[in-house]
């Protein structure tokens, strides 16, 4: 049974909302308005009435996505100034975006593997500012010396995006293979090692102390006569 109409604004919201969750579960192709508009509560004429077609719920939902990284990106860049603070900036507020709502996470999944077309329309549209400016920084970052010189910044960002968006989109899955009740938290902090590790060089470690034996065979070789 369809419920009384709720204001636009909110069937607005309140469709995306679902779309999405319906987009990570089944897929694009496998959603149609009808279910869309039954998980709102509403009739299909009231999804229509903001959206003239499900392809057109598609990209408003991919929109309110990326609008987040449109926004919040520039900022962090700016505020953060250099090397770590930067990297936990950007990084951090990446896991905390998907990890907030996975489906976030898994419709950009299904949608790499089931509309690859159309995901590469979208990296090299909206997707590719930001790619391009996280790049700048560890571009940057490797004239200045704080990043491994071999490091190619477009393809890291790829990876590290991928690694973050499988990481969120199986969060259940890899915290249950994991004992304890501190698996979710180990399982992010692993993430976030590999990703820092993969970039930034390990700091210049003092020489190791002489074990005792070997202390033992210096002082004799010094005490023998030449």
């Amino acid at each position: 049974m369809v419920a009384s109409r709720a204001p636009d604004t909110d069937v607005r919201l309140a469709a995306l909302a679902a779309a999405m969750r319906l987009f990570a579960a089944h897929g694009f192709e496998g959603t149609a308005l009808q279910d869309i508009a039954d998980t709102v509560g509403v009739s299909k004429q009231a999804i229509l009435h903001h959206f003239p077609s499900k392809e057109h719920v598609r990209q408003a939902v991919l929109d309110v996505i990326l609008s987040h990284w449109n926004e919040a990106l520039p900022r962090l860049l700016l505020a953060a100034t250099a090397g770590d603070d930067r990297f936990d900036a950007v990084f951090g507020e990446t896991c905390r975006f998907f990890a907030a709502d996975p489906d976030r996470a898994r419709m950009l999944m299904r949608e790499a593997l089931d509309r690859p077309a159309e995901v590469r329309k979208l990296l090299r549209g909206s997707v590719r500012p930001w790619f391009a400016a996280v790049a700048g920084y560890i571009r940057s970052g490797k004239q200045k010396g704080l990043h491994y010189a071999t490091v190619d910044e477009e393809a890291y960002v790829v990876h590290i995006l991928l690694l973050v968006l499988a990481a969120a989109a199986a969060a259940p899955l890899a915290s249950a293979a994991l004992d304890g009740a501190d698996a979710r938290p180990r399982f992010e902090r692993e993430l976030a090692r590999i990703a820092h590790a993969s970039l930034f060089p390990p700091p210049s470690l003092p020489p190791a102390a002489p074990t005792p034996d070997a202390a033992r065979a210096v002082a004799r070789r010094r005490k023998s006569p030449r």
